[in-house]
């Protein structure tokens, strides 16, 4: 079944009459493109978004080959910074290009279509964003090089690939492209045990998704003759399976390989380790692309390829997103680490853009592709404020390192606030508009049942981010009561403590300057860590501009239409 896979892959099909020979000499109707793509010449313009991040990283690469190490500090994020925004240049250019059609181009493997555009773009800025905010971090903690920007640029290719793709091989292909980027990037902090291990659990169990993910690709050959999804579609709508358990078992092979990567319920286990262990400024861009792609993947692998199958697959669909959306709420509240209490609520932000997908509608896909877009400027904003606050060596990621930030930095509290909010769903800001979006397309196909629960996961959510919210605002009294009393038989306070069930903070929580006072949750619960009131956090020029668009970008989408209307215009062709 897999050499079928590759067969069909690479396009070695015998030509006969109007039609193809597949491997096993039957005629399958239209494997050959009506618009003879395998026989013309490469249209370049069409995937040269992908073509600038990857040139982008080999030039980077090349600079920094020919230059010493230390000769120009900064001059990385820049050229990084520079080719996003050509891919992005080259993405709106490719918008209007585009129009309302879609192309077959590089014999049939790549759709040319406003969807993979709006992909681009997505994916440009989140490249944008990332570089500005990694520079400062790297710098402070000693890993400054090329290779980082590379694996930004390289992750990237994969991404814009997954949307581009015209069938599950170039999908799959694509989607390998990004994955061992961000393995990399996720254990790239060399000093940390907690990254190398968050690497390689990443590497892990991405292998086991990826397999899971080719074999329902051979499945799905097998069942209809093609991997590409135009097709899929059009062998569906001919011909009715009286037998259709592969199809089936190749439809949920695909579900659960791209589950995997949007972290969706129950193939989420990855994600708390991943994130609380990666470097900051990769954990956020991982979130914001490693979602977009996946869904990208998921969008157009059911809405179009397998879009006459509804009925078979909007059931699992709509238990998935049941799952993730309660499972990552309530998670969230246990969580007394920020960065794995931002894994479960990237966790439960992924279940929303399920419920647009789960509608099955032009509507829904729209309310999905707003969600995503506007939800990389909302995650790459809160890693880049968590990225400040941590100190060397992430050694604060505790509740206590965010208490009291509204006195120490008002403008960083401020934004990590509408950040905060537009997660919440609160009115005026991105994620509002995000959440309107999807629960109205679930309501139109009336799913009443998934649009309250989805409300009531908004609801339970709200908690654990207005609590961090507290604790920025926190007043100078209640940010430095007297620590609580434990004092067990054996003494000492790091030995009351752990009596209590304390997580002591690792990587130099401890060190001196620390005072430790009660959390939100009393003086028997866990304990957190109080910095002293002087300490001032210091703010790159590079990240207060990240944080400043990012801001500036979740009040504009939450109180305007036009993010809105591009994702309307980009469902055209789905």
């Amino acid at each position: 079944m897999i050499q079928s896979v590759l067969f069909a892959g690479v396009g070695h099909l015998a030509q006969s009459g109007s039609g193809c020979l597949g491997p096993n000499g039957t005629s399958i109707t239209g494997l050959c493109t009506s618009d003879n793509s395998l026989h013309m010449p490469v249209a370049y313009r069409s995937i040269l978004p992908m073509l600038v991040l990857f040139i982008g990283a080999l030039v980077l690469l090349l600079v920094s080959a020919l230059l010493s190490k230390r000769s120009r500090p900064g001059l990385y994020p820049v050229l990084s910074t520079a080719v996003g925004l050509a891919a992005l240049v080259a993405s709106v250019w490719e918008w209007y290009d585009v129009g309302n059609r879609g192309v077959s181009t590089i014999g049939g493997q790549i759709f040319y279509d406003r969807f993979s555009v709006f992909f681009g773009v997505v994916v440009s800025v989140t490249v944008v964003l990332a570089s500005l905010v990694s520079d400062s971090y790297l710098r402070r903690e000693g890993l400054d090089g090329v290779e980082a920007y590379a694996l930004i640029l390289l992750a990237g290719t994969g991404a814009v690939l997954m949307a581009e793709a015209a069938g599950l091989i170039m999908l799959f292909l694509g989607l390998e492209i990004m994955s061992i980027a961000l393995y990399v990037m996720a254990a790239y902090h060399r000093r940390r045990t907690e990254s190398g291990e968050a690497g390689f659990k990443y590497f892990i169990l991405g292998s086991f998704s990826s397999a899971i993910f080719l074999y329902g690709v051979a499945l799905t050959y097998g069942a209809t003759g093609s991997t590409r999804f135009q097709d899929i579609a059009g062998y569906l709508a001919r011909n009715t399976l009286v037998h259709d358990g592969v199809l089936l078992a190749g439809m949920a092979l695909l579900i659960v390989g791209l589950g995997f990567k949007v972290a969706a319920v129950p193939f989420h286990f990855w994600t708390p380790d991943v994130y609380q262990g990666s470097p900051t400024p990769f954990t956020g861009y991982m979130a914001a692309l490693a979602k977009a792609a996946g869904f990208a993947g998921l969008l157009r692998t059911l809405t179009g390829a397998l879009s006459s199958q509804q009925a078979n697959w909007r059931p699992v669909i709509w238990l998935i997103a049941v799952l993730t959306l309660l499972i990552g709420s309530v998670m969230a509240i246990a969580q007394r680490d920020l960065k794995r209490m931002m894994a479960y609520s990237s966790i439960s932000q992924a279940g929303y853009v399920l419920v647009g997908l789960q509608a099955g509608s032009a509507a829904g896909t729209a309310g999905s592709l707003f969600y995503l877009f506007t939800y990389a400027f909302v995650i790459v904003g809160t890693f880049a404020v968590l990225g400040l606050i941590q100190g060397p060596g992430e050694a604060r990621n505790d509740l206590g390192a965010i208490r009291g930030l509204a006195r120490r930095r008002p403008g960083l509290a401020m934004a990590m606030l509408v950040f905060l909010l537009a997660q919440a769903g609160v009115p005026l800001t991105s994620g509002f508009l995000a959440k309107f979006y999807v629960i109205e397309a679930s309501v139109q196909r009336g799913q009443y049942p998934l649009a309250i629960i989805a409300m009531l996961a908004a609801a339970i959510a709200a908690f654990f981010y207005l609590r961090i919210a507290l604790l920025m605002y926190a007043g100078e009294g209640e940010a430095a009561g007297p620590a609580p009393a434990l004092e067990p038989a054996g003494g000492g306070a790091e030995a009351a403590g752990e009596a209590a069930g304390e997580a002591f903070v690792a990587d130099g929580a401890l060190t001196a300057g620390l005072q430790p006072v009660p959390s939100l949750d009393g003086a028997t619960a866990t304990l957190t860590w109080e910095p002293p009131p002087e300490e001032r956090i210091a703010i790159p020029p590079a990240v207060a501009a990240t944080l400043a668009i990012c801001v500036v970008f979740t009040i504009a989408a939450g109180v305007s239409s036009p993010i809105i209307d591009f994702a309307r215009h980009a469902t055209a062709m789905i």
